[in-house]
């Protein structure tokens, strides 16, 4: 009779005979995180470097300048002294007219250039991808094109075109017994918008356009058997589909539009209508490079991003809730 020998093992102590995983399970799902971790920390770091150094850094001296002036003590016969001055900048700056005037001026000019330049864009997409047009390529690259000269180059371009005297385009209105002035107190806000159009029209043309070739064909072919015509389907089919890519063009022409600065100021050569103070990236250039007044260009700077900040913020909540209220429908 054979016996057989059980040895007792005793609480507490690990089963020799358990599954490896079952202790090296919580190991290697620590392990595993940490790698994810550090894969998401390499490659996250070249965007917040880039944030740092070219957003943070920026707007933190631009907010630490605005609370300190250069001031001179007594009758201004000593040496000049940087002094903490709180909000006395930013007082100054939301009581200045001329300021308030610019983004008076900028406000009409996104009225004006955001609608125009949406709905322009998006009516060219749906027509190149309605097949309507020929030679697809070539009218894509033609509309581009504009797109790839620098903005310096095309607001001399328009001077030249704006500017009587020497403008082709006033010489043949005149010949036709039209006299007109581009850059006069009522037109100059439309002839600043028609180079921004011209310039960039192109290249919110290539966003919708590429938007809508994402488009499942399947729910066009189904609009079409359901007698949708090409308007119909344009309007009521392709672009609710490729609405995201319309708020993210018209996020970033706000933050475009209320930058402006070089169209005016080359533009200010020609027109007195245009003064060095004409929008706020202008009163900003004209208060640190000619007044020497970095305290104010800074505190103008802040508030400008404030309300370029506050004003993407709106549209993207305004979009969101949208789309919340159109899902529930």
């Amino acid at each position: 009779m054979t016996t057989t020998t059980r040895h007792r093992v005793p609480a507490g102590t690990p089963d020799a005979t358990a599954p490896a995983s079952s202790a090296s399970g919580p190991r290697a799902r620590r392990a595993a995180k940490r790698r994810q971790l550090t894969a998401c920390g390499v490659l996250m770091a070249p965007f917040f470097v880039l944030l740092v150094t070219v957003f943070l850094i920026p707007v933190g001296t631009a907010v630490h300048l605005s609370f300190y002036s250069d001031d001179q003590p007594g009758l201004g016969f000593g040496p000049e002294r940087t002094v903490f001055v709180g909000l006395r900048s930013y007082a100054a700056v939301l009581t200045d007219p001329t300021f308030l005037s610019g983004l008076g001026t900028v406000a009409l000019y996104c009225l004006v250039y955001i609608p125009l330049m949406v709905a322009g864009a998006l009516a060219l997409a749906l027509l190149l991808d309605s097949g309507v047009v020929r030679l697809r390529a070539f009218a894509q690259l033609g509309l581009f094109l504009p797109h790839a000269v620098p903005g310096i180059i095309a607001a001399l371009i328009w001077l030249y075109l704006y500017t009587p005297g020497i403008s082709p385009v006033i010489e043949l209105f005149a010949r036709a017994d039209v006299t007109i002035d581009f850059l006069g107190i009522h037109t100059v806000i439309p002839s600043i918008v028609n180079i921004a159009l011209w310039s960039n029209l192109g290249y919110n043309m290539v966003v919708f356009y590429a938007a809508l070739q994402a488009v499942p064909r399947e729910v066009i072919e189904a609009s079409v058997v359901d007698g949708a015509g090409p308007v119909r389907t344009a309007l009521q089919v392709k672009t609710p589909l490729v609405r995201a890519s319309i708020v993210m063009v018209a996020i970033f022409t706000l933050i475009w539009a209320l930058q402006l600065f070089t169209e005016p100021m080359l533009l200010s050569q020609s027109s007195p209508m245009i003064s060095s103070r004409f929008s706020p990236s202008m009163y900003i250039y004209d208060a640190a490079f000619t007044r020497n007044n970095y305290s104010l260009a800074a505190a103008a700077s802040v508030v400008l991003l404030v309300c370029t900040v506050a004003l993407s913020y709106g549209v993207t909540r305004f979009t969101s809730r949208a789309d919340v209220s159109q899902e529930a429908r």
